[in-house]
């Protein structure tokens, strides 16, 4: 089933595209066939600057969470042996520091409606039953439809790949550089530590391992982007790097030791 032909959907799909074209058509005379894709960007800025607040959120909640790795890492000497009770001991602890171990996830999910909207604007043909003209919209040379696997399967990758590679790049090293902020914050978590509480190498419950298996899974972020519309792609790009950007201002505002010690 197609969920971009529900009535409720397919209209809000099509007062987007509304938008974007009659902001495509104000922007064209200065930036030619790149108007649509800046548009594209425009709209990546203008939902993480609203989202800024959520971002100050997250970053506190990580920091309490953080904080209570001592606390975290004694209940899990006490109650490591008893799931149920453990997590219910969390649970009151985080209950008592009025903190969360599941904050931070607002600004993906507010993001998803976002990302759903690009994506149906560059990849279907047929929008609440009329052309997409979007679809021939291009940046580089590439249209905002394509995907790199599509563009590969055309046999036209040059040059038009490069600017996927550098895309896919950018998404990559930024990952990679948020994994690597997220494990040495860990270490100086730890290092506050007391020997006796730490356990033998049993990590706190709520604490997510920095170098575990979903310390990984950001990076799936990259195949995405190999696989979704150029102009999809460019979303991810630049909302990804804002991300790390703002982590990065804001956690040296609001624990300048920690950023210090990095």
């Amino acid at each position: 089933m197609n969920l971009y032909s529900l009535p409720p959907i397919a209209a809000a799909l099509d007062g987007a595209y509304s938008v974007v074209t009659a902001l495509a058509s104000l922007l064209n005379p200065l930036f030619g066939d790149a108007a649509a894709a800046l548009i594209v960007v425009l709209v990546t800025l203008l939902v993480r600057a609203a989202l800024i607040p959520v971002g100050v959120s997250r970053v506190r909640a990580e920091l309490t969470r953080r904080r209570l790795t001592p606390q975290l890492a004694e209940l899990t000497r006490k109650y490591g042996k008893n799931r149920e009770l453990l997590q219910r001991k969390t649970r009151e602890l985080y209950a008592r520091e009025k903190a969360s171990p599941v904050a931070g996830c607002l600004p993906t999910l507010v993001q998803l409606p976002v990302v759903s909207t690009v994506y149906g604007l560059f990849s279907l043909a047929m929008i609440n039953g009329h052309s997409n003209l979007l679809l021939v919209q291009q940046l580089a040379g590439v249209n905002l439809g394509t995907s790199l696997l599509a563009l590969l399967g055309s046999g036209g990758a040059w040059p038009g790949g490069l600017m996927f590679l550098a895309l896919l790049g950018v998404i990559g090293g930024v990952t990679w550089l948020s994994r690597r902020m997220a494990v040495a914050e860990a270490r100086t978590a730890g290092a506050s530590v007391p020997p006796r509480t730490a356990g033998p190498a049993v990590p706190a419950a709520g604490v997510p391992s920095p170098t575990g298996m979903l310390s990984w899974l950001p990076f799936i972020t990259v195949g995405v982007a190999a696989i979704v519309p150029l102009a999809a792609a460019l979303y991810l790009t630049v909302s990804t790097s804002w991300t790390l950007i703002e982590r990065i201002v804001v956690r040296r505002i609001l624990d300048p030791g920690l950023a210090a010690a990095q």
